[in-house]
């Protein structure tokens, strides 16, 4: 099955892609039969030899989800975009301490009303004690 698909050239950290063609289990770095054009994703260009591209695709060539989506945004090719990637599920083992993490945090919190009779008690208590202290210095 061949597959139009991108391959990764440039250097490290300033990365530019080649549109190529060739078998689905091959390396893209190895032999390609064909090199459709370029993608630099720093500056959103593409350079797609538009032809060759709907030729392969008459000849029942397939595409990545990436650039079926990339060549949908550039009006090359018509068309709705696929969803490139799904989220991962949570495993069981997560999902129970998650679980356990919030039980143990709703146990832990105080009723309102006996915070607020405690900061009632403390200020009382403060107050009696600014009193005794103002008495015994005059």
């Amino acid at each position: 099955m061949l597959m139009i698909k991108l391959s990764k050239v440039g250097k490290n950290k300033k990365k530019v892609f080649r549109l190529i063609i060739s078998e689905k289990s091959r390396d893209p770095f190895g032999r390609v039969l064909e090199n459709l054009g370029s993608y630099n994703p720093y500056s959103k260009e593409l350079i797609a030899k538009e032809d060759r591209i709907k030729h392969w695709l008459e000849k029942g060539a397939q595409m990545t989800a990436t650039v079926n989506n990339l060549l949908v945004s550039k009006n090359v090719i018509s068309g709705e975009k696929v969803i490139a990637s799904k989220p991962g599920k949570k495993s069981e083992k997560r999902l129970a301490q998650i679980k356990a993490k919030q039980e143990k945090k709703a146990s832990a919190t105080i009723p309102t009303e006996t915070i607020t009779e405690e900061k009632a008690e403390t200020n009382e208590v403060v107050e009696e004690k600014k009193e005794e202290t103002t008495v015994n210095a005059e």
